[in-house]
């Protein structure tokens, strides 16, 4: 990045330079050198936002340019046939159509650039296209959650995984925040990168690119997803929604979990444990091993106790899933076997009882 920022300097130097030097029009040493150090800055602001627009738009600009110049030399080959008295307010009128026929057309390739199918060039674009359809961005919440690291394990990710630097940044000021609860929480996230950077099968890609002009790092990971034309990784309910407007695809964790939780359907009999008491009259809650909870009626006195329900509905939300069951007394003490009482056993020292000492007597 330093090496960039010094060929830039030295490139707006050189040029303030030259054009100070050939003073164009007669101007001053120093108002010329400014002009030129600023027609530097505006090619370099104009390289970096080429750099972070796709190869779709790269081509749209230049195909709507190249027929922007067509239009415009048809336009002024038909005027110089026409003749005018005064040649002035004819060449003001073929600079006007050159300026606005070319930036209609750079507009407009732009806009429609996204159409462009790069595979119908023969497979000429076809490295650059299929590698960043198979990027992923990883989001600041799915990295500390830490589930992201057991999926890549499993193999069900491939490609590249790409880390923004503003999503360093931000895990970094949690890792270094004075709660602690935070502070663990971000080095949580810092380790997980770690394990992650050690998959052979994956490859983690760290980039630069920031959005000055963006202030939430939500809208500078859909801005950075747009450019790289690839998938957003979170768990964040609030970026799903946005994403999705925004017209960035997501790969929501948490949806993925509600997916492969099992399948339980009502009438089916589940052993749960009974860990506290439901909000409503005695009710009793439960968790699976997965994290659904299981709200059961009639359960309230069997807190801390391990027990068979049946199980009445079942209901879906975007949160997950939540089951409810009822506990049947009657039918858990008839399944319970009868325990018949022990017979006394009489011991050799110990002395007789009071009826048979009077009855011998």
């Amino acid at each position: 990045m330093l090496d960039f920022i010094l060929v830039r300097f030295i490139f707006v130097l050189i040029f303030g330079i030259t054009t100070a030097y050939f003073r164009p029009g007669g101007a001053p040493f120093w108002a010329a050198a400014a002009a030129g150090a600023a027609v530097a800055c505006l090619a370099i602001f104009l390289e970096t936002r080429v750099q972070r627009a796709s190869l779709q738009r790269l081509i749209g600009v230049a195909a709507g340019m190249i027929a922007g110049l067509v239009c415009a030399a048809l336009v002024s080959l038909v005027l110089g046939r026409m003749g005018t008295e005064s040649a002035q307010p004819m060449h003001f009128t073929q600079i006007v159509c050159l300026l606005l026929f070319v930036y209609i057309g750079a507009v407009t390739g732009a806009a429609k650039g996204d159409l462009i199918n790069l595979g119908a060039f023969g497979g000429v674009f076809g490295v650059e296209s299929g590698g960043r359809q198979n990027y992923k961005i990883l989001d600041t919440s799915v990295i500390i959650d830490g589930r992201i690291a057991d999926i890549a394990d499993t193999g069900f990710l491939d490609g590249v995984l790409v880390i923004p630097q503003f999503v360093l940044h931000e895990l970094q000021m949690v890792a270094d925040s004075a709660d602690s609860m935070k502070r663990n929480r971000g080095r949580r996230g810092l380790d997980i990168l770690q394990r992650i950077q050690k998959m052979g099968h994956l490859k983690v890609q760290i980039v630069q690119e920031d959005f000055p002009a963006v202030r939430e790092v939500d809208m500078k990971l859909i801005e950075l997803a747009k450019i790289y034309d690839c998938k957003i990784v979170t768990n964040d309910f609030n970026l799903n929604k946005v994403a999705h407007l925004r017209g960035v695809e997501v790969l929501n964790i948490n949806e993925l979990a509600n997916s492969l939780k099992p399948i339980v359907l009502p009438g089916e009999l589940m052993r749960v444990f009974i860990l506290k008491e439901g909000k409503e009259y005695n009710q009793g809650v439960a968790y699976l091993d997965d994290g659904t909870m299981v709200v059961v009626d009639n359960a309230r006195r069997m807190i801390s106790r391990t027990i068979d329900i049946s199980v009445t509905s079942v209901l879906q939300t975007t949160a997950g899933k939540m089951i409810f069951g009822k506990y049947d007394e009657r039918t858990h003490a008839a399944g319970a076997p009868v325990q018949q009482p022990a017979a006394p056993v009489e011991r050799p020292d110990r002395p007789p009882r009071r009826e048979q000492a009077v009855g011998e007597s």
